[in-house]
């Protein structure tokens, strides 16, 4: 159930996490939960792949997905306690206007902002991102960056 607070800010009941958590959920190294084997780049379809704490404590997912009509839209995001958005990367889509009226162009970034969720979007990072015209490079660059230190097995896939 989501639910506006005083000063504009969304919330999911029971699912608002501070600053320092998100931080701290991003920044933890992630495994793969299970030996499954996925192709990527995917077309029209979603793909969601469990991920897990080192520790085994806290659970991710790895959710990928692509456009229809056009091929170089795709979405890739990592999220935590089920529901809650930590790092979305958009690709090919409309640009994004973030809380403050600031029009981002895709692609974009968004990560965790307590209070806003993923409401807030930036310029993709590029000492992260080396090539956001390659899916496969891309793909390998967010999991970098979401720190999943042991990937899901992927198999690289022909673009149609």
């Amino acid at each position: 159930m989501m639910a506006m607070t005083s000063d504009g800010r969304n919330s999911v009941a029971g699912h608002e996490l501070s600053q320092e958590l998100a931080n701290a959920l991003i920044q933890m190294p992630k495994v793969r939960s299970d030996e499954d084997s996925h192709i990527y780049p995917i077309k029209d379809r979603t793909l969601v792949v469990p991920l897990q704490s080192e520790d085994g404590r806290e659970s991710f997912f790895l959710d990928l997905h692509s456009g229809r009509l056009n091929l170089v839209k795709a979405t890739l995001q990592n999220r935590a306690r089920q529901i809650v958005i930590l790092v979305r990367l958009d690709l090919g889509g409309p640009p994004h206007r973030n809380p403050d009226g600031q029009v981002i162009p895709c692609p974009h970034l968004h990560e965790y902002r307590e209070g806003f969720g993923d409401k807030w979007a930036s310029p993709v990072p590029t000492t992260h991102f080396q090539n956001l015209v390659d899916p496969w490079q891309t793909l390998h660059d967010f999991m970098t960056y979401c720190r999943i230190i042991e990937p899901p097995k992927f198999q690289r896939g022909l673009l149609p």
